[in-house]
């Protein structure tokens, strides 16, 4: 009889420090979200850096052209939205509201 005691105080007795460690490991559980969440987001970057590293290259090979159209354009504001012809030329509009343009100089140039 004092064995069954003996195994029953020694049943109960071992799932108060499981509880214990359960109740210990409620915060931890905000932790492993929060290595998940890590590793997901080093995963996508992993896998998007080859093209990022493409996007980067594609701009700075578009960079001249782009300054040079920036230079043209005084506020883009005074422009409607591009459109493309049927030959595939881009027209930016500029608004019959917007502000006239300087003259151009002698030779073509013109002060902004």
């Amino acid at each position: 009889m004092k064995a069954h005691i003996a195994a029953f105080l020694i049943a109960f007795s071992a799932p108060a420090p499981a509880l214990a460690q359960e109740a210990a490991t409620e915060d931890d559980g905000f932790d492993l979200m929060e290595e998940g969440a890590k590793l997901l987001l080093r995963g996508l970057m992993s896998e998007m850096e080859p093209a990022f590293n493409e996007m980067g290259k594609a701009l700075q090979e578009v960079e001249p052209a782009m300054k040079e159209l920036l230079s043209l354009i005084d506020d883009m504001r005074n422009y409607d939205a591009p459109h493309m012809l049927p030959n595939g030329d881009i027209i930016i509009p500029r608004r019959k509201t917007a502000p006239a343009l300087p003259e151009p100089g002698p030779n073509g140039e013109i002060d902004l």
